[in-house]
């Protein structure tokens, strides 16, 4: 039983999405429990998968009726369904699924399943101010001793999380994302498709527009590489609550600099457009934008923050940086003026992140630690484990 709060345009959504449909259906009967997704985040669940459950109130804001009525009907249906696994992402979800547990026991204080818990990234920073962040370490120390196992997508994240005193080392397994990109089409395909120049160079951002990721470092680098280099152009694929504010920003500068593309569910052809890829976050888990690029071949420049440089390997994938936009930016213009730089740095990307998180690698990962889960609860496997 998966359990998520919404499947935006995002990390985790892929995740599921990749699971729901390469998990072998012999073995496991997987089940996902989401909530709506708003209308500015997009939807990636859309039809794709068949064994879905719309838990109302299991969505991104925390309203407390809403959040009972959700806690309720996830415990009623772990009576219904009697689950070996509830497998929870995302904090509100995480928190719901794990309390719901208690109040369906499910678990082995009663005979019943294991409940694992996965932090893609971690609210530790950039979300909170100081008092909310001594309310989430407190509340996810308490979850964390619900929990038979707490996976993370990085080792950074991991010691993060350890370091403010969630869990214990025992707990952890550490899986990394696995991504399948879409066909990347060419370079001149790409670009007449988004309507950029040919020859200019060409800087993407991709993500939600949101605090956390820092759209206005982005656009104050955006401003300095264009001091020095006026034909270049920014893309910007996604959407958030700070649209708007970009939006204004973008208006503001030269004519065509910035493209604003909104959500696109063809990211491999922003990538193929782009001769590098920014991401400006003050926090991250490992984000799947990077590894995109990686796998279409596109060098990037990157904050160095969670587990970011379990992705990029400074100076032979892409450039880290500080989370300083002259910084960011002095890096993007060294590879946009360096095009043999960035070749070599796009190809062995691609040959790394094609190697590392390839999605049949991630669903091997899950269906070893569900296999190992229900091996600690029961001396004998089912014909299919739930």
């Amino acid at each position: 039983m998966e359990i998520i709060a919404r499947m935006n345009i995002g990390g985790p959504a892929t995740q599921i999405l990749g699971l729901c449909e390469r998990l072998n259906t012999e073995e496991f009967d997987h089940r996902l429990y989401t909530g709506q997704v708003e209308e500015t985040e997009g939807d990636r669940l859309g039809n794709t998968v068949a064994r879905v459950h719309r838990v109302p109130g299991l969505g991104r804001s925390v309203r407390p009726g809403d959040d009972c009525r959700a806690l309720l009907r996830l415990a009623a249906e772990m009576r219904a369904f009697r689950p070996h696994i509830v497998h929870t992402r995302t904090a509100k979800a995480g928190a719901l699924g794990r309390v719901a547990a208690r109040l369906a026991r499910v678990g082995p204080a009663w005979g019943g399943g294991r409940t694992v818990h996965v932090f893609h990234g971690h609210l530790l920073h950039g979300y909170f101010s100081p008092a909310k962040r001594r309310l989430y370490v407190g509340v996810e120390r308490r979850l964390a001793a619900m929990t038979d196992r707490l996976v993370t997508v990085g080792a950074n994240v991991r010691d993060d999380l350890l370091a403010a005193g969630i869990g214990h080392p025992g707990q952890y397994v550490v899986i990394p994302p696995g991504v399948r990109l879409g066909g990347v089409p060419g370079r001149e395909a790409a670009r007449a498709e988004l309507g950029l120049p040919p020859d200019a160079p060409v800087v993407a951002f991709v993500g939600r527009l949101t605090g956390v990721k820092r759209p206005d470092r982005f656009l104050a680098a955006a401003r300095a590489v264009l001091a020095r280099l006026p034909a270049c152009r920014f893309v910007v694929c996604g959407g958030g609550e700070l649209t708007d504010e970009v939006e204004r920003a973008a208006a503001g500068a030269a004519p065509g600099a910035f493209h604003l593309l909104g959500w696109r569910a063809d990211v491999e052809t922003v990538y193929a457009a782009a001769d590098v890829v920014l991401l400006t976050s003050d926090n991250e888990g490992t984000p799947l934008t990077l590894i995109e690029a990686g796998m279409a071949g596109t060098p990037v420049v990157a904050t160095r923050v969670g587990s970011v440089e379990e992705v990029v390997r400074h100076g032979v994938t892409g450039l880290l940086a500080a989370p300083d936009a002259g910084e960011l930016a002095e890096h993007a213009f060294r590879l946009l003026t360096d095009p043999v730089l960035a070749r070599r740095m796009g190809e062995a990307a691609r040959r790394w992140t094609t190697e590392s998180f390839a999605v049949e690698r991630l669903v091997a990962d899950t269906e070893a630690l569900y296999r190992s889960l229900y091996a600690a609860s029961s001396p004998s496997f089912p014909r299919r484990i739930a």
